[in-house]
């Protein structure tokens, strides 16, 4: 995934500056985390740890199916 802070934050729903912030200090709200989750999340990224640090791709077969999970 390519994205940059302007088109996280379009998709999550939230202002530029939320997610410059978070990305520069680390800080945000609990409602702010779980929309960048669900941006990834419906992306078929899952974020693998509390810090927002680790994430996994998960990867489709063709048939629909989720294979396993692959680190990125």
């Amino acid at each position: 995934m390519k994205w940059s802070v302007r088109d996280l934050a379009d998709k999550a729903g939230i202002a530029f500056s939320t997610v410059h912030r978070f990305e520069t200090t680390g800080n945000a709200t609990e409602s702010t985390k779980e929309k960048i989750k669900a941006a990834y999340a419906a992306q078929g990224v899952e974020i693998t740890n509390g810090d927002y640090t680790g994430a996994r791709l998960l990867l489709k077969k063709p048939d629909g199916l989720a294979r396993g999970p692959q680190s990125i």
